[in-house]
């Protein structure tokens, strides 16, 4: 799949990438991309959340009120989960929600992922650019040049690149990652995907083996 290789001012430059179809236009695989998705939200949760139970409540353990002849139900214990202040019943605990996937399945979801992108038509190929110095109004001006002003993107690099990164920090619908710092949901989450020349060889480098 041949791609047109535009500059910063949104203007072709006459040259073409190739895309590797066996990473850009496989038949998407969706469930995999749920899966994948799915584990890096779990990743997300810190999962310290926590409820004092009933051995955990501060109170005395002193019987309240006498066993029998109150007309009410026996109690033991102010701490008891039937009173205000007492403890919670099967409360939540700190615990992990990540779970494992295998390598094979993740570059699966990222390979449709990327797919899909392709085929809607919102991934734009651009030639690799930099920054003398962090500057978030040339930054806007690639956006605004792209027709991306609007719209929620991603660009990924091939390397890392200090100045671009800290030139599109301040702006809530840019996003700029390395091709290794890529994922399914940064992908799917975009509405443009902006990828330098240079990431293109090390995508397909990481996801054709």
């Amino acid at each position: 799949m041949e791609v047109k290789v535009l500059d910063i001012n949104g203007k072709e430059t006459g040259r073409k990438v190739n895309l590797d179809d066996t990473v850009f236009a496989i038949e998407p695989n969706k469930h995999a991309v749920y899966l994948d998705v799915k584990q890096y939200l779990a990743n997300q949760r810190q999962g310290t959340h926590k409820a004092k139970e009933r051995a955990e409540v501060a109170g005395s353990t002193r019987k309240i009120k006498k066993q029998k002849g109150t007309g009410t139900a026996r109690a033991g214990s102010k701490k008891s989960p039937l009173f205000k202040g007492g403890g919670t019943v099967f409360g939540p605990r700190p615990r992990s929600y990540s779970f494992k996937l295998n390598k094979n399945l993740k570059r699966l979801a990222r390979k449709s992922a990327f797919s899909l992108k392709a085929q809607e038509s919102n991934l734009v190929v651009v030639e690799d650019f930099t920054f003398d110095a962090p500057s978030t109004k040339k930054f806007i001006n690639v956006l605004n040049a792209l027709g991306l002003e609007n719209k929620k993107s991603l660009f990924v690099l091939g390397d890392s690149n200090k100045n671009v990164y800290l030139s599109s920090r301040n702006l809530k619908a840019a996003s700029v990652v390395t091709s290794s710092e890529l994922s399914t949901y940064a992908i799917l989450n975009a509405k443009s995907l902006v990828l330098l020349e240079g990431s293109v060889e090390v995508i397909e480098a990481n996801l054709s083996k």
